[in-house]
């Protein structure tokens, strides 16, 4: 199948658990991949392994801590710069700490990787995104966004306290909440973006958190996904013909599911953003957009 022959897709995290999967099964429909990861050995090993196998269009590796903001901008521009034209990112890299943690611009770990790093990405890579269009943008959401009932906005580095599952969950209502204004932004402009939960799914998330948490991982795994079946939702929002022209939404197991109260607060995401802007330094550069409905 060469669904996405042609195609140009951008995918973070790809190097392990549901973003290989997903870079496997895009680059199996024939999309010439743009791998964004971490570490450079485990890049280039997944982009053997993909160029392996008889067919296969090229892929390209780009190397970025996406805690660290200056590395994300490095990517984005070496990204424009190999990609005259982007279809499809899917805002995949994810992180789970179990202690508070800074990240060297001095903001909290989990909500840096699993938010600000989507949120920076996605607006340094838009234009291409909109130049390209039809093109769509897919972020890796969870069901555990209902652990919390908002955003913290008075505590967003959670430095009164600190409990993994709120953190998290803060930081997963926050990738619904971009989903949404997001999508408000982009009506009419042929670029979609839409948020999924895969489900539990058996891969190295958490892994970070020491040897007990390896170990509990370990012996929950058999309950888990797989990635492959993980990876199904990513997907399907980035290639289905069922799926064209639809914006703004949430999916589980591949079928459009509603999100909590807090993840469809229009005032909040717009808080959200906001935010997001002075947090990334983009606060500057949307202030000099002058055309109505500009980003």
């Amino acid at each position: 199948m060469n669904a996405l022959r042609g195609k140009i897709c951008v995918v973070t995290g790809a190097t392990s658990g549901i973003g290989r999967a997903t870079a496997e099964a895009l680059s199996g429909m024939g999309a010439e991949l743009g791998i964004v990861c971490r570490d450079r050995a485990r890049g280039e090993e997944l982009r053997a392994a993909l160029l392996s196998r008889p067919g296969c269009a090229p892929v390209r590796v780009f190397v970025a801590d996406l805690a660290v903001q200056s590395q994300i901008r490095h990517a984005a521009a070496e990204i424009l710069a190999a990609y005259p034209r982007i279809q499809l990112l899917v805002n995949n890299a994810g992180l789970v700490n179990l202690q508070h943690s800074v990240t060297p611009d001095g903001i909290e770990a989990v909500f840096a990787v699993n938010h600000l790093a989507y949120f920076l990405l996605t607006l340094l890579l838009l234009d291409r995104l909109r130049e390209s269009a039809p093109a769509r943008i897919v972020n890796v959401a969870s069901h555990a966004h209902k652990f919390v009932s908002g955003i913290a906005f008075d505590d967003l580095g959670h430095e009164r306290s600190y409990s993994w599952t709120r953190v998290y969950g803060q930081s997963k209502l926050a990738n619904l909440l971009f989903t949404r204004e997001l999508a408000r932004r982009l009506e009419g402009s042929g670029v979609t973006v839409n948020a999924l939960h895969p489900g539990a799914v058996a891969t190295g998330l958490g892994r970070n958190n020491g040897g007990w948490a390896r170990a509990l991982i370990g012996l929950l795994a058999p309950f888990f996904r797989t990635p492959e079946k993980g990876a199904a939702t990513s997907i399907y929002l980035a290639s289905s013909p069922a799926v064209e022209g639809i914006s703004g939404r949430y999916f589980a197991s591949c079928r459009e599911v509603q999100p909590s109260a807090a993840a469809r607060d229009d005032a909040a995401a717009r808080r959200l953003w906001a935010l997001s802007e002075e947090m990334t330094g983009l606060a500057a550069a949307s202030s000099t957009r002058a055309a109505p409905g500009a980003l």
